[in-house]
């Protein structure tokens, strides 16, 4: 089922499009939590979380989807579970070690990355984000942008990516990356 099937679906209090997603993505999702010292438990209930938000934010017209259904239910899991660590953190007082905070390096790192996509065109912003967070092929992109071919694709790509590290460059610092 296509994207924008299972959103209209949704949108329209389908209940089985929600369950459709849940079987579909569960063990991409789980995972997730699985790899990063979550329990089975755990990663079922972030799951289960991110899936309403996700319910919430399409029934009350809020979504504003940029990406595949996946990429948006891969970011909110990872963000429910890091408020969850930061929670057990807090709970607990351990103070955190040296892998956590590459953790929040590397999410510095893509919210400044986000940010600048965002400031870019439509065309740019899509091609990064279909290229870079979305795993699409030369050729799915330039499908889904309507292009001539993968080489104009390419070509495009790397103009904006140009723009992108030009973008970064001129409104953040080495040191904004390495604090």
């Amino acid at each position: 089922m296509k994207d924008s099937v299972v959103l209209e679906r949704i949108s329209k209090g389908d209940e089985k499009a929600l369950d459709y997603l849940y079987r579909k993505y569960y063990k991409m999702m789980t995972n997730i939590i699985l790899k990063n010292n979550g329990t089975e438990q755990e990663a079922k209930d972030i799951y289960q979380d991110a899936l309403v938000v996700f319910w919430q934010k399409v029934i009350s017209n809020q979504l504003v989807l940029t990406s595949k259904i996946s990429t948006y239910l891969y970011s909110v899991c990872l963000n429910l579970w890091r408020k969850e660590l930061e929670r057990k953190s807090k709970l607990s007082n351990e103070e955190k070690d040296g892998v956590e905070y590459l953790d929040q390096e590397s999410e510095e790192r893509s919210y400044i990355i986000r940010n600048c996509i965002e400031q870019l065109g439509d065309t740019c912003k899509k091609i990064l984000m279909y290229y870079y967070f979305d795993d699409m092929s030369m050729q799915e992109i330039a499908d889904n942008l309507g292009l001539a071919n993968t080489e104009t694709a390419k070509t495009k790509k790397y103009k904006c990516k140009k723009r992108l590290d030009s973008l970064i460059k001129s409104k953040y610092s080495e040191s904004d990356f390495l604090d």
